[in-house]
């Protein structure tokens, strides 16, 4: 089970599932009718069954690929700390576990629920057949806050501020996948694996990075005017700021060993930091 939960990265759950509960209690203050526990629990249920669905997924899928990257050879698959079967045993068991939550939050977000699955799916097979696979991870992050609000309302009418914010965070994550793939791109082109640092080079991968999480600023100011979000909010946006500034700073074309700092501290702020200023700026 250690292995397993290693293997899927579980304590990355740290960047989309704090904004997944920041669309719910945004949608829950729209609806009216306070903190609805359950519903918040079920949505953390699907969250982290999807993504462990999707990293396990990626895993069995890249194992040949990561065998022959130096920088992901330990990984468990290719040393067998985890065996193919029992990935796929958590793999099933964690789809499963994000269906049944779908289907006991409402009857719109059962529907739903194989439409999220498709990009959890296709990422790990985009680096084979397009130079862009960092977008399908994007498409499948913004799945998260859009999906929590249909969570809580179980209707489309009304949630705008959610395919925002859901935007948002798919760029945003897809801008420091960009930055995290430059650390491969090499690799990557030895080996036949497609990728926007691989085909046009890590400067310009930089500067496309620099650029989504610019729109990715703007689209979390967006969504703070469409919510009316009190003070707080714009503090967290500051700090947002700085940390974006931050990341792009101590990772450049010619100094890529501060990557792991921006992927993980930076960012991991960034969610922490906007769900605690959001939620403060909700209560008042």
């Amino acid at each position: 089970m250690k292995a397993f939960l290693k293997l899927v990265a579980i304590e990355h759950s740290v960047f989309a599932l704090p904004f997944a509960f920041l669309s719910a209690l945004t949608a829950m203050q729209v609806v009216g009718d306070g903190i609805q526990w359950w519903t918040l629990l079920l949505i953390t249920i699907a969250m982290v069954g999807a993504r462990t669905f999707a990293m396990a997924a990626n895993r069995i899928i890249d194992r040949e690929i990561d065998a022959r990257n130096p920088r992901t050879a330990k990984r468990e698959l290719v040393t067998g700390a985890v065996s193919v079967r029992s990935a796929w045993t958590g793999a099933i068991i964690a789809i499963a576990v994000f269906l049944g939550a779908a289907a006991l939050l409402n009857p719109l977000c059962l529907v739903l629920s194989p439409l999220a699955v498709i990009p959890l799916v296709v990422y790990p097979y985009g680096k084979r057949f397009t130079d862009w696979p960092h977008a399908i991870l994007g498409i499948a992050q913004a799945v998260g806050p859009v999906g929590a609000w249909l969570a809580v309302t179980g209707t489309f009418v009304g949630s705008g501020p959610a395919w925002v914010l859901g935007a948002g965070v798919g760029l945003w994550i897809g801008g420091f996948d960009l930055i995290y793939a430059c650390q491969d791109a090499t690799v990557d082109r030895e080996i036949g694996v497609r990728s926007v640092p691989a085909r046009y080079g890590v400067r310009n991968a930089l500067i496309m990075s620099s650029v989504a999480h610019v729109v990715t600023f703007g689209l979390f100011v967006w969504f703070g005017i469409l919510t009316g979000y009190a003070w707080p909010w714009w503090i967290g946006l500051a700090l947002t700021a700085a940390s974006f500034a931050y990341q792009h700073t101590i990772v450049t074309p010619t100094d890529l060993s501060k990557v792991n700092r921006a992927f993980f501290t930076a960012n991991g702020f960034v969610g922490i930091a906007l769900f605690a200023f959001g939620v403060t700026a909700l209560a008042l």
